[in-house]
């Protein structure tokens, strides 16, 4: 394991610049601050040192089902936890009521850290949370994370763009919104991408793999 807190400590100043402006805006706003972090694969070692920063930092996080406990465990031990997972036909919390404890925390003054798998704005909802803090005003940051696709492919080897033979890499979820249009498939037969789907699992019989895989 990584002692985060020796980079920390031996960074340039000028790596602390960020920080110093993030802390200038908390002091500037009587409300409080929104993070929204990428917790990756659950490898708390790829995380990234911003992340770290702030999770350090939090008075509240509210975290995700696939939030590993070892990432978890690097939040501030003083830090209100709040499970807000969701697995396939079980939410602890639906969305909207979410988007609401983000607001309330940082209209009560609080530094919200909202801790989500992967990367947030890849399939995790991160924008429709965003969208609900930046209606009430509040200050928000967004901190990327490893999303599953890139994670597991690096991790068995698997370039995703190898350029013998991929000219794209194509992200695809088989978990849509109720009421959203089905999928047009046929653009996937293209051979010179890769196509990675999302939440596939209890879908297979919807995707189209059979022309898809040789």
């Amino acid at each position: 394991m990584i002692d985060l807190s020796v980079l920390i400590a031996n960074s340039p100043t000028s790596d602390l610049a960020g920080q110093n402006c993030i802390e200038n805006a908390k002091n500037s706003h009587k409300k409080g601050m929104v993070y929204l972090v990428g917790a990756g694969s659950g490898d708390p070692e790829l995380l990234t040192l911003k992340a770290w920063r702030v999770m350090q930092r939090a008075e509240v996080v509210l975290y995700d089902s696939l939030v590993s406990e070892d990432v978890l465990d690097m939040c501030a031990s003083t830090a209100e936890k709040i499970f807000v997972g969701k697995r396939r036909a079980n939410h602890a919390l639906s969305q909207q009521s979410i988007n609401e404890l983000l607001v309330k925390h940082a209209l009560a003054g609080k530094t919200v850290v909202r801790l989500k798998g992967g990367d947030p704005f890849i399939f995790g909802r991160g924008g429709e949370e965003l969208q609900e803090v930046v209606r009430h005003g509040i200050y928000f940051e967004s901190i990327p994370g490893i999303t599953a696709a890139s994670a597991a492919a690096s991790r068995a080897g698997i370039p995703l763009t190898h350029r013998d033979h991929a000219q794209s890499v194509k992200f695809i979820t088989a978990c849509k919104k109720n009421g959203a249009p089905n999928n047009d498939y046929k653009e996937l037969l293209d051979t010179t991408q890769t196509v990675v789907f999302y939440m596939g699992l209890h879908r297979l019989h919807d995707l189209p793999l059979g022309v898809i895989l040789p």
